[in-house]
């Protein structure tokens, strides 16, 4: 049964199970070094102004869920800044493991596919290019939960790489099944993609995937795993859910979310790269074993696309058709001028990424563009966003002190978006401020302020509901921050009014 090509649930024509030894080496050498400059770009400039509310949610507001998100990546935060307060290099490390992770898992899904040490290099060089880690630098959820999906289609691929030679290890889909707990803890995305493989696999085979008992097992783990989370979803009547019309509101339309979700895989190298694995994927005999699993990319991005998804959702997916690219160029014999060319763009690639993330001291990077051609934003522009929180909540903490003690002593801080308040929160008590409230998103969860504070000095565009609660009104700076006093009735009535998405 070694070497079958596989229709569903039939084994037809033999051929060779090829599978040569990991390349450690080079692929940990590309692992290496870039982590080694996502370590150095963590350090430099400040917080991203996701990673504010992160780090304000996990160490103020720890709770089994969130509006926008399951607790896993506020949970890392809050820990970070709490073993090591105040380091953007610890608070960044988890997102800079599962690049690291990533590239060694789309190397090794390389070389269940067949590839030797070229492929698996290639797949490796590929993926560190990719935008998912070039944003490594960031703790986010688009960071972090790439690295799950990665591990479950390599455990996917492995799987049908084995039932091809005859001896399948469902154990590998048992912990398939504990990856995607984990991934469900960062993100419920997660739940399409093995959606999409069922769907795949009944359609074109192995139709016997799902109906393995551990299979199921996994699953059983990955449920228990997260009915914590989704209980303080039903208890607060599904936040989750909103954010789809948050994220469709923002949707850039089908040519940009496409233009996005291919450029996102890196420019010269990976984007041809991907597509060229999908088709292979697709259309290769020899790749006939994980045909479903190409179907599934496919699938995926089309679902994203109508769903009015982010682009960045596609991040997630860029393993296993750099891998099948990867492996298609090592059985395709280039002339001498090809190889040189290919050489090339991979160089161009890697200076591409290089300008991208910020590596470089503040007074080099605010001398780059903010984009160039192909590179929509560089250090510099890293640099302007990760400098601009700071002083917003700067300009904010001013105003807030410019007011009369008196004043100041019943007046609470709030604001219009969750990004201002954890702005604030990041670092109230060492400015001397109180902590920041907000009707945004998960903010209003964290609670309204207390009965003592009857005023409100309020940043932000004006709320025509804030007018209403609150018998006067002042501007204090126009079209950013206005001061209202005279709360006309109790936090617990006028909290719900005040409530922003």
């Amino acid at each position: 049964m070694v070497g079958m090509v596989t229709t569903g649930d039939t084994l037809t024509t033999p051929g060779p199970a090829t599978r040569t030894a990991f390349a450690r080496l080079p692929v940990f050498l590309v692992a290496g070094v870039t982590g080694a400059l996502l370590l150095i770009a963590s350090r430099n400039y400040g917080y991203f102004f996701d990673e504010a509310y992160f780090v304000v949610a996990g160490r103020d507001h720890l709770a089994l869920g969130y509006f926008d998100q399951p607790p896993l990546v506020p949970f890392l935060a809050g820990t970070m800044d709490h073993l090591f307060p105040g380091s953007l290099l610890a608070l960044r490390l988890p997102a800079t493991l599962a690049a690291v992770g990533a590239i060694v898992l789309t190397a090794l899904i390389a070389r269940e596919l067949g590839g030797r040490r070229f492929a698996q290099t290639a797949a490796a060089l590929a993926y560190a290019l990719a935008g998912t880690t070039t944003a490594g630098h960031y703790l986010a959820t688009y960071t972090v939960d790439p690295v799950f999906w990665a591990l479950i289609i390599f455990l996917l691929v492995r799987w049908t790489r084995e039932r091809r030679d005859g001896a399948a290890n469902d154990w590998l889909l048992f912990w398939a099944g504990v990856v995607t707990a984990f991934s469900l803890e960062t993100k419920f995305l997660v739940a399409a993609l093995w959606i999409a493989v069922a769907v795949s696999s009944l359609a074109f085979g192995p139709r016997e995937l799902v109906r393995r008992p551990l299979l199921w097992l996994g699953a059983l783990v990955s449920v228990v795993a997260t009915l914590p989370t989704l209980w303080w979803q039903a208890g607060n009547d599904w936040p989750y859910l909103k954010m789809s019309d948050v994220v469709a509101k923002e949707f850039p339309g089908a040519g940009q979310f496409l233009w996005d979700a291919l450029s996102g895989a890196g420019w010269f190298l990976g984007a041809p790269l991907a597509l060229f694995g999908l088709a292979r994927l697709l259309g290769v005999r020899s790749q006939a074993h994980w045909r479903y699993l190409g179907v599934v990319v496919i699938g995926l991005v089309i679902a994203f696309l109508i769903g009015s998804g982010r682009a960045y959702y596609v991040y997630a997916l860029y393993a296993l058709p750099l891998a099948a690219g990867a492996v298609g160029l090592q059985e395709i014999r280039w002339p001498v001028a090809l190889k040189w060319a290919g050489g090339a763009l991979a160089a161009v690639s890697i200076a591409k990424s290089l300008i991208a993330i910020p590596i470089y001291p503040a007074s080099v990077a605010g001398k780059l563009p903010e984009s160039l051609p192909l590179v929509p934003a560089t250090a510099a522009a890293v640099l302007k966003g990760d400098t601009s929180l700071d002083q917003v909540s700067q300009v904010m903490g001013e105003l807030y002190q410019s007011l009369p003690p008196e004043q100041r002593a019943h007046t609470a801080i709030m604001t219009d978006s969750y990004v201002f308040a954890a702005s604030i929160d990041l670092r109230h008590e060492e400015r001397g401020l109180p902590r920041a409230y907000s009707g945004h998103r998960a903010y209003y969860y964290f609670g309204h302020p207390p009965e003592s504070a009857d005023s409100v000095l309020y940043f932000g565009s004006e709320n025509p509901k804030m007018a209403t609660a609150f018998a006067g009104r002042e501007p204090i700076a126009p079209g950013f921050a206005t001061l209202y006093t005279g709360r006309l009735k109790p936090w617990d009535q006028t909290w719900p009014k005040l409530r922003i998405q």
